[in-house]
């Protein structure tokens, strides 16, 4: 079985040091690309919405809008999440590729830099060195905490100043040809996630009009609602919501946002075991995500799963 990725490079000092912080290239081409694709997106759901004043929504609109969401969101919570990130199960290299193109649609970054920064975050989660904590640094009060969600949430993608080092993070990615590849050609697969949903606009609706309506809905919309569904795990879960398990930082489980996230939202559920293939680990915590993984592993096409015995439950949960 494979290591863990936290046994993938060495133990992390108590603090951040220089070689863990991933040195910006070019950085205002960064910022400016960066807020290119956080900034697009919402100006054209403000255009959906606006074309939807004097209409009825199509329902191949919806059908496009639902056949991205759900498989792009897969990508990145199966593939770049618990997958690349934290080796919570095991499988070919022609699913690590196809769960990783599908995540890399999600426009969310280069799945090495995605991976890096989250192991990062796992690191030092909720003090310094943490890349996008709402609890660090950002004063007290109620002032203090909305400069912290809001650096969480999308702040902290234009500040470089606590990134994770791919080297020291995520040194086998770099290694890896398969996921490597992906990594180079991030634009190319963040495009034919826009040109998806037009060409099945144009198949539905037999115009381009069509095909535009369907890249607004399935691209757009779509890339706007799973940005700030995963944003929303960086602030929301770090500071709204219930603690199931005793961890030392501050996550939390976020009912109302599980479906949305797949399953990502039992966030506390998730830093009490990171290496588990499954957040939802109660009747109640419904987990998309992990539903996919446990078919996979029946199709035979996912194995070392893993998986987190009762006992270690019972033994990390707080009283309630």
């Amino acid at each position: 079985m494979s290591a863990a990725p936290e046994e993938l490079a060495p133990p992390v000092p108590a603090g951040p040091t220089p070689e863990e912080i991933q040195a910006p290239v070019l950085e205002s081409l960064d910022r400016a690309v960066t807020a290119l694709i956080t900034g697009v997106p919402p100006l054209l759901l403000a255009l959906a919405g606006l074309q939807l004043w004097n209409r009825e929504l199509r329902w191949r609109d919806v059908v496009i809008f639902v056949v991205m969401y759900v498989p792009v969101g897969l990508g990145v919570t199966v593939g770049f999440h618990r997958l690349l990130t934290h080796r919570s199960f095991m499988t070919s290299a022609w699913m690590r590729g196809m769960l990783a193109v599908l995540g890399t649609m999600s426009v969310e970054g280069p799945v090495i830099s995605w991976v890096a920064d989250h192991r990062k975050h796992h690191a030092y989660s909720d003090r310094l060195g943490d890349p996008h904590s709402p609890h660090v640094d950002h004063g007290g009060g109620w002032r203090g905490a909305l400069r912290g969600l809001a650096h969480a949430h999308v702040g902290w993608l234009f500040d470089h100043s606590q990134r994770g080092a791919r080297e020291r993070f995520a040194p086998d990615l770099l290694s890896d040809p398969v996921v490597a590849f992906v990594d180079r050609t991030f634009l190319l697969w963040s495009l034919l996630g826009l040109a998806i949903p037009f060409g099945l606009g144009v198949l539905i609706g037999g115009t381009v009009n069509a095909g535009l309506d369907g890249m607004l809905w399935g691209g757009a919309v779509r890339i706007v609602l799973l940005h700030h569904v995963t944003y929303s795990i960086n602030s929301l879960c770090h500071y709204f919501g219930r603690r199931r398990f005793l961890t030392d930082d501050h996550s939390r489980n976020l009912l109302w946002l599980a479906p949305l996230s797949l399953g990502e939202a039992w966030h506390n559920n998730h830093h009490a075991f990171p290496t588990s293939a499954f957040h939802g680990l109660g009747r109640r915590e419904i987990d998309l995500s992990g539903l996919l993984i446990t078919a996979l592993e029946r199709a035979g096409l996912v194995w070392d799963v893993q998986r987190v015995a009762p006992e270690r439950q019972a033994a990390k949960a707080l009283a309630r």
